[in-house]
């Protein structure tokens, strides 16, 4: 596992010193209520976050992106940092890559490592993704955490319709495994500016409820 995540973690520096083409691309949102898998990252509160994005025209990629959170405890802020590689092979897209989760000031250490892949396909007015992602020791305590999803997603117009659904597991914690289902409606206005309705349940008899997120991209 330490092997495969240095691999890819010096194709991404190689990726960054060498003389290609680099799209730069930054983000900025505001939500309601910052869901990770069905479960809130803020209390049900309020969040904001942002981050960039740097990728070339041979599908390697790097990014950083942050957020406001609430553990309960002294935690305020997410952040990730990620590399990885898509690319497209007879119609199907695929990527892989790996992603580190840092909680700054976190009194508990939760920190941890994923590694992720996933494969989506537009199947006529209908794109489909799934994804799988393993930490040998999810939020640096749980031990072994598996999360597998889908989802899929039409356009209607000038508003694109969406429902997902996922799955974590845990090798140390079966008691602790559930779903997590979402259903969301998003679009934008002003031209630039996104916008994101969405209904999310948690089968761990945790979280559910409506939340709104505004977003806005630049660069590119």
């Amino acid at each position: 596992m330490k092997a495969k995540i240095l691999t890819l973690a010096l194709v991404a520096a190689g990726a960054m010193t060498a003389p290609v083409a680099a799209q730069v691309e930054g983000n900025v949102a505001i939500t309601s209520n910052y869901v990770f898998r069905g479960i809130s990252q803020t209390g049900d509160a309020a969040a904001i976050s942002g981050g960039f994005d740097v990728a070339t025209e041979s599908g390697l990629y790097v990014g950083v992106w942050g957020s406001s959170v609430d553990f309960s405890d002294d935690t305020t802020m997410e952040l990730d940092v990620y590399a990885g590689y898509g690319w497209e092979a007879y119609g199907w897209g695929f990527d892989t890559g790996v992603i580190y989760y840092a909680y700054p000031d976190s009194p508990d250490g939760q920190n941890f490592v994923e590694v992720y892949g996933g494969v989506s396909r537009q199947f006529g007015p209908i794109a489909w993704d799934a994804g799988v992602a393993f930490s040998p020791e999810f939020y640096g305590e749980i031990g072994e955490g598996l999360y597998l999803n889908t989802g899929a997603a039409v356009e209607f117009g000038p508003v694109t319709v969406d429902a997902r659904v996922g799955s974590s597991s845990f090798d140390d914690l079966p008691a602790a495994d559930y779903e997590d289902y979402q259903i969301g409606v998003s679009g934008t206005v002003l031209e630039n500016v996104g916008w994101d309705l969405r209904y999310y349940k948690a089968t761990n008899g945790g979280d559910d409820g409506f939340f709104v997120t505004f977003s806005q991209s630049f660069g590119g």
